[in-house]
């Protein structure tokens, strides 16, 4: 039995409401132990065996049964999250500027890496650590340069999923 984080891509945004005691029963109902949330924008900590892509299409493909809509899921094991918790390929971040973490669905290749970390510029700085992607934005979040559309472009065919530094610093204390 191992530790795995499930992060959600775009919810309770819009009209893409998941209720996350609902999508806790959901994980429990697939067998899956120590199933909590973690703040309300799709984090998932549970407990279970398997590989983790397989872990992915399983909370998929059920969560998307129970909600009605595509959730494209993202799971890492707890290792991964610490790492990417205590990773600081930027150093110490100034005051006023964001960090974020890019969870891919598959690892990236060589085109994919060299495509991502092209995207950095003056305000916004990219670099892949291991199969994801640590985003620097000299700046608030809302003033990035980076678009959505940028990162398709990087990225085709591979979706991801961003959450804040901080906010995974915090999840890796319910670990």
């Amino acid at each position: 039995m191992a530790r795995f984080v499930a992060f959600l891509r775009a919810v309770n945004v819009g009209r893409r409401r998941v209720d996350m005691a609902t999508a806790c029963r959901v994980l429990e109902q697939l067998g899956h132990t120590g199933v909590e949330s973690f703040v309300n924008s799709g984090n998932l900590l549970f407990d279970a065996t398997g590989r983790t892509a397989a872990l992915e299409k399983q909370i998929r493909t059920a969560l998307e049964a129970e909600f009605g809509f595509e959730l494209t899921t993202f799971v890492r094991i707890r290792r991964q999250v610490q790492a990417l918790a205590t990773d600081k390929p930027f150093g110490t971040i100034a005051a006023g500027h964001t960090h974020f973490v890019l969870l891919t669905l598959t690892p990236l290749g060589a085109a994919e890496r060299k495509a991502v970390e092209a995207l950095s510029n003056d305000l916004d700085e990219v670099r892949v650590v291991g199969r994801d992607v640590h985003w620097l934005i000299r700046d608030k979040s809302s003033n990035t340069s980076l678009t959505s559309s940028a990162w398709s472009k990087a990225l085709p065919g591979n979706p991801s999923t961003a959450r804040n530094v901080t906010m995974v610093e915090r999840l890796v204390t319910k670990l």
